[in-house]
This record gives C-alpha cells, sequence and structure tokens, in this order.
C-alpha cells in the first residue's frame, strides 16, 4: 500500500547517497529488512512519520531515519525520474 505524499526518490541505494545536496530537505535515508536483508532508500513526504508509516506498513521492520543532505526546497525540486514538460 503506498502513501500518499510519499516519493521514493532511489529504491536499494548506495547510503552514500545521502550526501546528495540536490535532494529536497524533506529526503530521508530509511534503513529498513526485507527479506532478512537490510535495504537502504531515499525517499520523501511532508512529514517524517508519513515516511515512516509507508515503511512501516510495507516491511514491518524499519531499523533507522536519517535525514539527508538535501538543501532544495520540496516545492522547486524537480524528479530527475519525473515527467517532463
Amino acid at each position: 500500500m503506498a502513501r500518499k505524499g510519499v516519493n521514493v526518490i532511489h529504491a536499494q541505494c548506495d547510503p552514500e547517497l545521502v550526501n546528495d545536496r540536490s535532494l529536497p530537505y524533506t529526503a530521508y535515508l530509511v534503513e529498513y529488512e526485507s527479506n532478512g536483508q537490510v535495504c537502504y532508500d531515499i525517499a520523501a513526504g511532508s512529514k517524517m512519520v508519513e515516511v515512516f508509516d509507508h515503511y512501516w506498513d510495507k516491511y514491518d521492520r524499519v531499523i533507522r531515519m536519517t535525514q539527508t543532505e538535501g538543501r532544495c526546497n520540496p516545492k522547486l525540486w524537480n524528479d530527475p525520474k519525473g515527467k517532463k514538460k
């Protein structure tokens, strides 16, 4: 079940992507367990609790959430994999 307002920017990615300053400041590195393996995603939402709830509902095992080094205003951030006008 995907929650409205949660955008998974990078799925199963390298945790070093947390240092990307072009991310929105509402982006979090989510460390979770899936099938006995630790995975990392970078996800953004309007509130941290929305991101947490999304991962808790999906995987039932959230280990840690850390805010990224993102500096961009979420309203001005353009998703690189989003639709082009």
